[in-house]
């Protein structure tokens, strides 16, 4: 079985290049050679750590512009592994604005493939926010799964999210 990606796990405190202090969780920070490859959901007890780099303090910057604006545009370098699959996924997230949402099924027909595929796609997400797999919810209309999860800290997460854009 495969390790669920940002699932509340602490890392080294010098695995980040910053931890963000948020409502809902303390965002680990990872960059690399002028791109942000990881942003990881870490428990609200987790101390902070400032920006270790100028990629970093961007990152925390627009992280902080859509808490306070959640129709914030995020503008940053992103690097991210995965399949051809996933990427289309992750493209099609992008792509739904914030406040509203669409659903794994309506993806999976955009993409010709399979809502299950789709969760697969958004679970596999390293960059959650910038790519706003949380806006991805059921075709009847309910929240779905998160970071590989179907209860607990990860849909608290998730409904904090949904809820802040929507105000």
């Amino acid at each position: 079985m495969n390790r669920p990606n940002n699932i509340l796990m602490p890392k080294l405190a010098n695995d980040y290049q910053a931890k963000l202090a948020t409502p809902f969780a303390v965002l680990g920070i990872r960059t690399k050679e002028g791109w942000l490859t990881d942003i990881e959901y870490l428990p609200l007890d987790t101390p902070p750590l400032a920006f270790q780099n100028s990629l970093a303090r961007e990152v925390c910057k627009q992280l902080q512009a859509y808490l306070a604006n959640p129709s914030f545009i995020f503008d940053l370098s992103l690097h991210i592994g995965g399949t051809i699959h996933q990427h289309q996924v992750w493209q099609a997230i992008q792509a739904v604005p914030a406040g509203t949402t669409c659903s794994y099924a309506d993806i999976a027909a955009q993409l010709n493939s399979a809502p299950r595929a789709v969760g697969q796609a958004c679970g596999a997400n390293r960059l959650p926010i910038v790519i706003p797999c949380h806006r991805v919810i059921t075709k009847n209309g309910g929240i779905g799964g998160f970071m590989h999860a179907s209860n607990g800290s990860p849909l608290v997460i998730k409904r904090w999210l949904l809820h802040h854009e929507r105000v």
